[in-house]
């Protein structure tokens, strides 16, 4: 569960004001008809501007709990919650099987958990069965004489679902490469890696979403569809309409026609099916500064999608994103603070909800995640700036591939060094050069500041004010920054950048319209899944990988 500690992190709304009324400010009749009455005033508004506010106190409501809605209980729930000799019925998959002359011992499971439930059946019951068979049990729930269990299912009743035919099924008592399970992808969420990282993807999203239910954040639904591309690098999906079966058949046959009349037929000129050209999102940052401008505290989560033909186990062509954008926020440190407190909230949850899995992961995966996973809810992340990563880094005595640069992004290798070798753990690194972010971010005040070189030509050393959170073995796992304010920079950047104003205005719109100071950030969900996992490539923690050459299902 998340913290019960866990403190806000941002200024406070005004539905916390409102909420955390000290009794001294109660009526008379507060106390039976819950009403109380505030005097709001400061120094910075007019004195006629202070009115009493009457709020209306919500008496605290039990937490209630949502009775099961289905007939049969998860094996999950039957081991945790079920009293030794009561009778159960168990349905799921036979992950093994061992057959003796007069007994059958099963290992069944549901998915539900990493562990199954023992299945004693005699009588030649279990005569033929094999894994991958699905079986609906009943019997009785008793203490294990074996080891590995606290309790296992004596069978009374059995029913096969769904035969299996074992000389081909492909998952059986061994070890598989997750290379082979990749091959597999339709049947690899039955391999228990694969399903504890599945578990582990489901915990990771609803733990993310009580932080932002904790911190008053309310949950945007932005579109796939959009006509803005909002990183810049222009690697994305065009959508166009297909041409159906009927409209290709009178389109061939009006070609035909005219040719047999000595005519030549004009090629159909191209359409939008939107009236403009339309992509597939690679982000929902732009959407959402536009509703943080009325609700203040938003985020949200969905895929994006990039056309990046990259090969390397760090990049899909659609992957998850989490993404949060919080009006008034003026400075990059609360940015930071906030971002900290997200992952090590999400990443304590997994800790304490999802412990069979990581323990799993740490046995079989990765011996060190366990510890690592610790180290991040328990020490604080590092922070250092740009030009002081850079520092550090011609510094090293490392011979990196790409030798390290102000004014150059830093590389995969320099990231992972940083993270990994240096400060070993999480590191905040800020402050990049202008020219390597997008026209979005705020430029930082004080850093107009021109640096000689040695051949005595100037250096525009322009930051701005913006962070990536490196992480060790990963590199970027985050990408967050102020964004532009001020409506006079900001039109510049669009001039700068090359950018359609036009098409802009809509963006300039929020700084014409009540502006604020306002920031975010994105976590990229499978980079997520890696480092809580201890994989090394985002096609194993996603469920339908999808990347260059490769759409199944």
């Amino acid at each position: 569960m998340l913290s019960a500690t866990t403190r806000p992190l941002l200024r406070r709304t005004w539905t916390q004001c409102l909420n955390k009324t000290p009794s001294h400010c109660l009526s008379k009749h507060a106390s039976s008809n819950l009403v109380a009455r505030h005097t709001y005033s400061s120094s910075s508004t007019r004195a006629t501007a202070s009115q009493p506010i009457t709020t209306i106190l919500k008496p605290a409501i039990a937490a209630r709990t949502i009775p099961p809605a289905l007939p049969n209980k998860t094996i999950k729930s039957i081991l945790n919650s079920t009293e030794p000799n009561t009778p159960v019925k168990v349905q799921g998959w036979i992950r093994s099987t061992r057959q003796q002359k007069h007994v059958t011992f099963m290992e069944v499971n549901d998915g539900s958990s990493l562990k199954g439930v023992q299945a004693i059946l005699e009588g030649g019951q279990g005569k033929g069965l094999v894994a991958g068979t699905s079986v609906e049990l009943e019997g009785m729930l008793v203490k294990s004489l074996g080891k590995g269990q606290a309790l296992e299912l004596q069978v009374s009743k059995m029913k096969v679902v769904g035969s299996c035919d074992g000389e081909t099924y492909p998952l059986q008592k061994k070890r598989h490469s997750f290379e082979f399970l990749r091959e597999i992808s339709h049947l690899r969420s039955r391999a228990k890696t694969a399903s504890a990282i599945l578990r582990l993807r489901s915990a990771s999203a609803w733990g993310f979403q009580k932080f932002f239910e904790s911190q008053e954040f309310t949950q945007v639904h932005t579109p796939l569809l959009t006509n803005q591309d909002c990183e810049g690098g222009g690697e994305v999906f065009k959508i166009a309409p297909r041409i159906s079966a009927r409209t290709q058949r009178q389109l061939e046959e009006a070609t035909a026609a005219a040719k047999a009349a000595g005519t030549q037929l004009a090629a159909p000129a191209p359409s939008e099916f939107f009236g403009s050209p339309v992509y597939l999102t690679v982000s929902g940052q732009l959407h959402l500064e536009i509703v943080a401008s009325a609700l203040s505290r938003v985020f949200t989560m969905g895929p994006v999608f990039r056309a990046e033909p990259s090969m390397t186990p760090r990049h899909l062509s659609e992957f998850w994103m989490l993404e949060a954008e919080i009006a008034f926020l003026d400075r990059l440190d609360h940015l930071l603070d906030f971002s900290e407190a997200c992952l090590k909230e999400t990443t304590r949850y997994l800790l304490e909800t999802c412990a069979d899995d990581i323990e799993f992961l740490s046995t079989w995966v990765d011996k060190g995640l366990k510890a690592r996973l610790t180290q991040l809810v328990e020490e604080p992340f590092h922070r250092i700036t740009y030009t002081h990563a850079v520092e550090v880094l011609q510094q090293s005595g490392v011979q990196f591939e790409f030798a390290p640069v102000w004014g150059e992004s830093l590389q995969s290798e320099h990231e992972k060094w940083l993270a990994g070798e240096h400060c070993k753990g999480p590191v905040f690194v800020t402050d990049y050069p202008a020219g390597l972010k997008p026209f979005y971010m705020r430029k930082n005040d004080e850093s107009l500041v021109k640096k000689k070189k040695e051949d005595g030509q100037e250096e525009d050393r322009t930051t701005v004010g913006c962070v990536d959170l490196l992480v060790p073995g990963i590199g970027e796992l985050m990408g967050g920054s102020l964004r532009e304010e001020r409506p006079e920079v900001l039109q510049r950047q669009l001039k700068d950048f090359g950018l359609d104003q036009e098409e802009y205005q809509w963006y300039m719109d929020l700084r014409k319209y009540g502006t604020v100071p306002h920031g975010g950030w994105g976590i990229g969900f499978e980079r997520y899944m890696l480092m809580v996992t201890g994989m090394d490539n985002v096609r194993d923690v996603i469920p339908f990988p999808r990347y260059n050459n490769y759409c199944k299902f």
